[in-house]
């Protein structure tokens, strides 16, 4: 029996005065499952993200989150369903501790109110007690514990895009977008990235979306693979199969001289 789909895009379109950014999308991510979006810059990759997460509108189509339509909602409303992302270009509070940095993310699942928090009542004192062991616990959990009181800003960047990945799964979401989390990073990194993937979906339950134009973590980490270029949907796959499209090779490679 198949899982239900966590995320489900369905004929999805993004038009900017007259570009077409994304046109046609339709994607369909199980449960628990790690899926994988790739092409080569500027294919539209990252305007999906933008309309899932609710940053852009799409000017046609349909969203659903768990069956959930969530098609123009506002970012927060999502995020609160239970969406979180990582972005290209690394967003953490820089001056914060890596401790801080992951509490901060983690706020948003606390539930005491205006004076519990004033007077230390034991709602409080027991859910900021909470707060500390599961942050620590996901620090430990991707080898960063030991790092928990350095400034964000001092890590390697192999070690801040590591993080930025705990912050997602901190805001307690059950599907984490990962917007290009191997760039950047050496062979070595993009490996230990890997593990790191494969392991945070089943410790903590989750749908996990990568999207790269690098092939190597997607292809090691993704039972299901989408190949897009210049917006529209090129084929959907197993590694194997969509690494072996011709459609794919020619978006990436350029086409053979014969058919230049």
């Amino acid at each position: 029996m198949s899982k239900p789909f966590a995320l489900e895009l369905e004929h999805v379109s993004k038009h900017f005065s007259g570009l077409h950014a994304a046109d046609d999308i339709n994607i369909q991510v199980e449960e628990g499952s790690i899926y994988g979006i790739i092409g080569p810059n500027g294919a539209g990759k990252t305007t999906i993200f933008n309309m899932i997460t609710g940053i852009y509108t799409p000017t046609s189509g349909t969203i659903r989150f768990f069956g959930q339509d969530i098609t123009g909602k506002e970012p927060h409303e999502i995020a609160k369903l239970g969406i979180a992302r990582t972005f290209q270009n690394i967003r953490l509070f820089q001056d914060m501790t890596v401790y801080s940095n992951v509490l901060s993310a983690y706020q948003q699942n606390l539930t005491y109110g205006f004076w519990e928090g004033i007077l230390h009542l034991p709602g409080f004192r027991k859910q900021e007690k909470e707060a500390e062991e599961n942050c620590l616990a996901l620090l430990k959990r991707v080898g960063l514990l030991e790092l928990k009181d350095l400034q964000a800003g001092k890590l390697p960047y192999g070690q801040q895009r590591r993080l930025e990945i705990v912050r997602a799964i901190a805001t307690g979401a059950r599907l984490i977008l990962l917007d290009e989390p191997a760039a950047g990073m050496n062979e070595e990194e993009s490996a230990q990235l890997s593990e790191i993937i494969k392991n945070i979906r089943k410790d903590f339950d989750l749908t996990v979306v990568v999207i790269d134009h690098h092939m190597d973590v997607i292809m090691d980490v993704c039972e299901t693979i989408s190949a897009i270029n210049f917006g529209k949907m090129l084929v959907t796959g197993s590694a194997e199969e969509v690494q072996n499209d011709q459609d794919v090779i020619d978006a990436y490679l350029g086409r053979a001289e014969e058919d230049a």
